[in-house]
C-alpha cells in the first residue's frame, strides 16, 4: 500500500537542549521510500544516524527556542498481511539469537510477573492463537481512555486501571506474549484510518520463522501501517528524546493514501 506521511512538530526548547527524533520512516525489508523531505525552521545542523540492525533513522540536534521540524514521504510498505492462528511458535532453542532479547522483561513490559496469570487466563494455546487470544482479551478488558496512564505506566499498572492508549495496550500485549514465551517487541508508525490522526504505537511477535505487526487496539489496519522504529518498550520509539524540558507548540500527524 502506497501512503503519503506526514509530521509537523512544533516544540519550544528553553533552555537550549540536545534532543532526537525519531519520526523518518524505517529503512526496512518490504518498505520503500518513494521519496521524502525534511526541513527544520530555522534552520539547524542535524546528525541522521541509521540503526544497521532495525532501519531506524535517528535525528540528533542541539535546540533553542521554537522550532518546527516538518518530514514528509510517500512511503510503499508493500503488503503487509495480518496474523493468523495457525503460525507456528518457536521453541526458545530454535530462535534466531537476534530475537532473544525480545522474551526478556524491560522497563515498561514486566513479563516475569505474569508468567501465572497467562497460564491461566490462555490455557494449552500457542502461537498465533495464543496471541489471537491476547488481543482478544485486551480488547474485551481494556478500556482505550486518555489521562489514565502517564509515561511512567507499565504494564503492571495498566492491567490494574484497565485503561490507557495506544502504548499501554502495545506494553501489555508485549508482556503477555513474553510471559507466554513468544518474543515481541514494540513498533512506532504512522496509521492510515487512525482517529485522530497520531503517532502509533503497535507490537509485533515472532512467530514462523518471522516478525508478525499487531494493532492491539484495534484502531488500525496493519496494512496501513508505515514503520518508524522497533525496540524493546516505549524507551525505545519514542519519537522526541530531550536532555532537558521542552514544551510542545502544536503537533500534526497524518497518513493517507498516496
Amino acid at each position: 500500500m502506497k501512503l503519503r506521511v506526514r509530521a509537523a512538530l512544533a516544540y519550544s526548547f528553553v533552555p537550549p537542549t540536545d534532543a532526537i527524533y525519531k519520526i523518518q520512516a524505517a529503512r526496512w525489508p518490504g518498505q520503500d521510500i518513494v521519496s521524502e523531505t525534511l526541513t527544520l525552521d530555522p534552520p539547524v545542523a542535524c546528525l541522521e544516524d541509521l540503526d544497521p540492525e532495525f532501519g531506524a533513522r535517528t535525528l540528533r540536534c542541539h535546540l533553542s527556542g521554537e522550532v518546527t521540524l516538518t518530514y514528509e514521504a510517500v512511503v510503499d510498505n508493500g503488503r503487509l498481511k495480518p496474523l493468523r492462528p495457525e503460525l507456528v511458535q518457536a521453541d526458545w532453542g530454535d530462535l534466531p539469537a537476534e530475537v532473544l532479547p525480545f522474551l526478556s522483561p524491560s522497563r515498561y513490559c514486566p513479563s516475569d510477573q505474569f508468567g501465572r496469570f497467562a497460564s491461566r487466563e490462555f490455557g494449552d494455546t500457542v502461537g498465533g492463537a495464543r496471541v489471537q487470544a491476547i488481543l482478544d482479551w485486551i480488547g474485551a478488558n481494556i478500556d482505550y481512555e486518555h489521562g489514565v496512564s502517564d509515561t511512567d505506566t507499565t504494564a503492571a499498572r495498566t492491567l490494574i486501571d484497565r485503561a490507557g492508549v495506544c502504548r499501554d495496550f502495545t506494553h501489555l500485549g508485549i508482556t503477555l506474549c513474553r510471559a507466554s514465551g513468544i518474543p515481541a517487541r514494540a513498533v512506532s508508525a504512522y496509521a492510515h484510518e487512525l482517529e485522530p490522526p497520531d503517532f502509533h504505537a503497535v507490537f509485533e511477535v515472532w512467530l514462523d520463522g518471522g516478525w508478525w505487526l499487531v494493532d492491539p487496539t484495534g484502531l488500525a489496519p496493519v496494512e496501513g501501517l508505515v514503520r518508524i522504529a522497533c525496540g524493546r518498550d516505549a524507551a525505545d520509539i519514542a519519537f522526541l528524546t530531550t536532555r532537558g524540558p521542552c514544551t510542545m507548540v502544536s503537533q500534526s500527524i497524518t497518513a493517507q493514501p498516496a
